[in-house]
């Protein structure tokens, strides 16, 4: 693969609330290095919704000499909202990119069950049944929002090509349907569960094959339960949700730590991708720490397990293999580092 890449997530924002409470740019900066010289990464895709945060992880990011996909993440967002967010956000990678920057704008993240006016239903799991049920008329709800993502994402990227003159894709569910004459690299969400996993190798050559584009993977990734990796596309739909706030409270039963599961699925996924073709790959991810690890006490507290980063957030202390920092690497991280560097 020409880009190892990895996903690091500067915040998710829904209702105003940031998920990352304390955005510190010396640990942004640290964690960016540990990226590159102890992951042996070479890309980076910069996530989130707050412009300021991306702007400022994806420069640090930068200055090590990463190759910096800037990707702002709209959640529950109107069209204009996002196109605001894409605007404001495109203007700020360009000039990172002027100034001899390697950037990659990702116009969008699975757009049409992220955000609000693609498929009826103000949250994502409204619209996920809204596009599920009824499977008789399943085809015809398909067409109608692959042709309003359609819409949006060629008012979107001529607008966006108006401030960003590099390279731009949009990270793409397959069912989507993008045309990818709109981008310069096809960008597609390939996340292996077991339903799949007989035709997955097929599948991404297949894909690589029919592209005369570059082929990038991002938003693969498993938790950290045992079994998670065959339901790796629903393996975080283990937490229980604060009513009130929407914040994540526990998980829905107990559920057994399994870091090796998650690190030999990551190191699977990353062989195939790198044999079959893929240009570049972004495991998805590199910490969210607002699932914390919580060894004592019930189990069912410790919201790491639902965790697709592959270090593991302390609570109110910091690690001991990364000193200042407060998170321990996870079995996976050995894995992907081992895979990148050869």
């Amino acid at each position: 693969m020409r880009a190892k890449g990895m996903t690091y997530d500067t915040g998710f924002v829904r209702d105003g609330h940031n998920s990352v409470d304390r955005f510190d740019p010396d640990v942004v900066r640290r964690e960016l290095g540990i990226i590159r010289d102890d992951l042996h990464c070479t890309a980076v895709q910069i996530v989130g919704g707050d412009p300021r945060r991306l702007e400022l992880a994806a420069r640090a990011a930068a200055d090590l000499g990463l190759e910096v996909w800037f990707s702002p993440y709209p959640l529950d967002l109107s069209p204009d909202e996002i196109l605001t967010l894409f605007l404001d956000c495109a203007e700020r990678a360009e000039r990172l990119r002027t100034e001899g920057a390697e950037v990659v704008f990702v116009a969008g993240v699975e757009l049409s069950i992220m955000n609000r006016e693609f498929i009826d239903g103000d949250r994502i799991d409204d619209r996920l049944s809204q596009l599920l049920s009824a499977p008789g008329n399943r085809a015809e709800r398909i067409a109608e929002v692959r042709a309003r993502l359609d819409r949006f994402l060629r008012t979107a990227v001529a607008a966006i090509r108006e401030r960003f003159h590099g390279k731009l894709t949009y990270a793409a569910i397959p069912f989507e349907g993008v045309d990818w004459d709109l981008f310069d690299i096809v960008t597609l969400e390939l996340i292996r569960s077991a339903e799949v996993a007989d035709q997955f190798r097929a599948g991404v050559r297949d894909l690589v094959a029919a592209q005369p584009k570059p082929v990038a993977v991002t938003g693969f990734g498993a938790a950290t339960w045992r079994g998670a990796g065959d339901v790796a596309p629903r393996s975080m739909e283990i937490i229980e949700y604060d009513d009130s706030t929407g914040l994540p409270r526990r998980l829905n039963e107990r559920y057994e730590r399994d870091e090796a599961g998650q690190a030999a699925y990551l190191g699977e996924l990353l062989d195939i991708f790198s044999s079959e073709g893929v240009d570049a790959a972004f495991v998805h991810l590199f910490a969210l720490s607002n699932l914390p690890h919580r060894p004592d006490g019930d189990p069912r507290d410790d919201l790491d397990l639902a965790s697709l980063g592959i270090v593991k957030v302390l609570e109110g202390r910091n690690g001991d293999t990364y000193p200042g920092l407060p998170w321990e690497p996870k079995a996976a991280f050995a894995t992907v580092a081992a895979r990148y560097s050869s």
